[in-house]
């Protein structure tokens, strides 16, 4: 068995309306979904990505309104990379991010800035052989768009105590001190620790939830198996409606999920309106009316496509 990379990161917004025009106009994402936490149908749940929300290709947001920014620590997720195709395409990103107002820093083959909740973001020029996973935006130039994740960058105390369960179990692969390839079938990833700051993490807006595995749907119950295996503390497999998933932490803290690979965005709407609408799921249609009342009120950049 094999993980294929990176699923989906989730992470955690004060203001939606703020993260749909920077992850969706600005950095030219589609937004592929926009429904409610399945755990607590008040907030939303955002999903932006590729022109399908193919794994590999999605960023979600927990919306809590209002909530404070967070602070990166250890046992989380500090910084999100995307790859993209070539030192023009890092080029036209530093001139469109400057042109919004966004600081960004240029090093050799990256370039590295912050969401406008401070989450860390960078784009990285890779060689990999993967299948580009680009949204399709009015105005990113197809050769620039974003292609789907390179890999995430986590704090950690301890890296050595989540080594067994990453190379023994989850099949890693060693890539240098504390990094690890994740390499699929057809997607890999990379996922790396840096050591941990001195204060303690806060969840909060512009902090990670948790970074999903991808795994092909008729391995799934047996990488549970494995994960039990290993000692992890796993819960059962949960129905999200656009994949199944199972979720438990990894010694240096952070929250893991793997994922099926489908069904897919398109199981309860049409691609070509694909984020348009909210959609609920089944157990929480009742709540419509009043959710349509209380929720943030949210425009898709681009409803057309």
């Amino acid at each position: 068995m094999k993980l294929e990379g990176i699923h989906h990161v989730t992470a955690i917004t004060g203001d939606a309306v703020g993260n749909v025009d920077f992850y969706a106009r600005v950095l030219g994402l589609r937004m592929v979904k926009k429904t409610v936490n399945f755990d607590a149908p008040d907030v939303y749940h955002l999903y932006y990505g590729d022109e399908l929300g193919h794994p590999g290709s999605a960023m979600t947001f927990f919306e809590f309104p209002g909530a404070p920014r967070g602070r990166a620590g250890a046992g989380m997720v500090h910084r999100v990379a995307w790859r993209v195709r070539d030192e023009a395409a890092l080029d036209f990103w530093a001139v469109r991010l400057e042109g919004q107002g966004v600081s960004a820093q240029r090093g050799e083959g990256t370039l590295r800035f912050a969401d406008p909740e401070g989450l860390a973001l960078e784009l990285v020029v890779t060689g990999v052989p993967d299948e580009p996973l680009a949204a399709a935006a009015p105005d990113v130039p197809e050769e620039h768009a974003l292609l789907g994740f390179d890999g995430v960058r986590a704090f950690s105390a301890r890296p050595g105590a989540s080594r067994p369960l990453f190379e023994e179990w989850l099949r890693f692969t060693p890539a240098g001190d504390d990094a690890w390839d994740v390499i699929g079938d057809a997607r890999r990833s990379r996922y790396s620790f840096d050591a941990a700051p001195a204060a303690r993490g806060r969840p909060g807006g512009g902090t990670v939830h948790h970074v999903a595995w991808a795994c092909p749907d008729a391995d799934h119950e047996a990488w549970r198996e494995r994960a039990l295996e290993a000692g992890a503390h796993v819960t059962p497999v949960i129905d999200r409606e656009y994949f199944k998933s199972i979720y438990f932490r990894e010694p240096s803290g952070v929250l893991f999920e793997i994922a099926t690979q489908s069904p897919g965005f398109t199981v309860d709407e049409p691609a070509e309106t694909l984020g348009q609408e909210l959609r609920l799921p089944k157990q929480h249609e009742h709540l419509r009316e009043r959710l349509e009342r209380t929720l943030t009120p949210l425009r898709n950049p681009r409803p057309d496509r």
